[in-house]
């Protein structure tokens, strides 16, 4: 019985669009490391990883993912301070999309303390 759940899972899982199954983990970013300050318009937290809009100085609307909940409690993130209207500086790696303004975020920079939510990348 158990063999057989686990291969309906398989079967389901190569069958979901892949869209939906591209965005985790880091393959859909670059190498490189980036940086992005501006300001949180948009929170939505919680699994798989929680997801800000933030503004750029430019005025371009960021898509940011970050780590997951338990992500942010092992970083000391206080979650209640990812609110719209407050300055927040991001380093991590966006898209290999030039024209997708998304990242994944390593480190979350608030009020010049820095989280970091995947110590173990460099």
């Amino acid at each position: 019985m158990r063999r057989r759940s686990f291969v309906a899972a398989l079967v389901a899982s190569a069958a979901a669009p892949r869209i939906a199954r591209a965005h985790h983990g880091w393959r859909w970013t670059e190498g490189a490391e980036f940086t992005l300050e501006g300001v949180i318009r948009e929170v939505r937290l919680g699994n798989p990883h929680g997801i800000l809009t933030v503004e750029a100085a430019d005025k371009a609307m960021w898509v940011v993912e970050l780590g997951q909940p338990w992500r942010h409690a092992e970083a000391g993130l206080p979650e209640a301070e990812l609110m719209p209207g407050v300055a927040i500086t991001l380093e991590g790696h966006r898209s290999a999309d030039p024209d997708e303004l998304r990242m994944k975020a390593e480190r979350v920079i608030l009020a010049g303390v820095t989280y970091d939510l995947y110590p173990d990348r460099s």
